[in-house]
This record gives structure tokens, C-alpha cells and sequence, in this order.
């Protein structure tokens, strides 16, 4: 039996080999003692990525098993956080990260991330703009935001745009600060 539902045999899914091996790491990696730092972590969980085959794992059902999979992670990485630290040291490490977060989305439009030379593509600067500001009034106390909506974004290619690795950083900075205060 399957752990995961198949895409048909002429459409792409997820290498069923990967997936299995990346799941049993885990679940020996959760088993682990809670003050026990393991390689999987929610943050290598947010960036795993798997290989396409035809008939391969369904990767709408894999890709929802990893978010949830990565806030039991989150969860157990905030547990360990407050039995080493305490609660009030480990609240703190939050919002000194959230405040670096909103001190660069503070920044000016179109000024907020390092840009690519005007021959490279990077990302749309007024769409990341835009997010950027939701994500700020999020984190100053604003409307919801979930997890999903940072995790899924996408942004359109311009000449000239916003370097995707800093953008894609500070995105998963994001998530993790989100799941750090669930």
C-alpha cells in the first residue's frame, strides 16, 4: 500500500523512493528525545524538494503531509527552545528576529532587498513590494496571515528585480516566526 496517492502514469509526481526515505529520516528524527538537535529541522522540512517521475507521489498530498509535518517539527523546535532557555528568553529571540524582519521591510519601496544586475531576472519588485507590506502589518499586529500564504507566494520575473535567494530567506525567516508563536 501506498503512503501517498499516485499521479497517473503519464503525469509528474513525486519520486516515491525520496519521499519514503526523506519520511522514515524524520520519523527517527522526531522519535529523538526532545532536547535532542537533529538534522531535520521545520526549516529543512520548509525547503525539502524531490525529484519528478511519471506515476509518482500525488505532490498536492505530499506537499500538505510536509506542512504538517513541519509544524509538529516547529512545535517540538519551541518546546526545546523554552526547556533551555525558558519562556521569557525564548519570546525574546522571537521578536529580536521579528524586529530584523520589519526593520528591512521597513525600508523604503523598491529598496527593501538587493537587486540583480539589469541583464538578470529576479523577482518583481512592486509584487514583492506589496507582500512585503502585508507581511509587515502582520507582524506589527494586523490582519491574519497564514503560513500557507507566505510558503506559496509567487512572484512574476522582471530584468533588474529583487535577488530571489534574499527574498526566499527572509520568506522562510517569516514562516519561521510565524510557527514559533502558534
Amino acid at each position: 500500500m501506498s503512503t501517498f496517492p499516485r499521479a497517473r502514469r503519464s503525469q509528474q509526481g513525486y519520486d516515491i523512493e525520496q519521499v519514503e526515505d526523506f519520511l522514515e529520516d524524520a520519523r527517527r528524527a522526531y522519535a529523538t528525545d526532545v532536547r535532542a538537535a537533529t538534522a531535520i529541522d521545520s526549516s529543512s522540512i520548509r525547503r525539502m524538494s524531490f525529484t519528478m517521475q511519471k506515476g509518482g507521489y500525488s505532490p498536492a498530498h505530499v506537499d500538505a503531509a510536509l506542512e504538517r509535518l513541519e509544524e509538529a517539527f516547529a512545535r517540538r523546535e519551541h518546546e526545546r527552545g523554552v526547556l533551555e532557555h525558558g519562556e521569557a528568553a525564548w519570546f525574546a529571540t522571537v521578536r529580536e528576529r521579528a524586529q530584523e524582519v520589519l526593520e528591512q521591510l521597513g525600508r523604503p519601496d523598491q529598496e527593501r532587498f538587493r537587486r540583480v544586475s539589469r541583464i538578470s531576472r529576479g523577482y518583481r519588485v512592486a509584487e514583492v513590494d506589496r507582500f512585503a507590506a502585508r507581511i509587515a502589518d502582520y507582524l506589527e499586529d494586523g490582519p491574519d496571515m497564514s503560513t500557507r500564504e507566505v510558503r506559496t507566494v509567487q512572484f512574476d520575473a522582471q530584468f533588474g528585480g529583487y535577488d530571489e535567494d534574499e527574498v526566499d530567506r527572509l520568506l522562510d525567516t517569516v514562516v519561521s516566526l510565524m510557527l514559533a508563536v502558534r
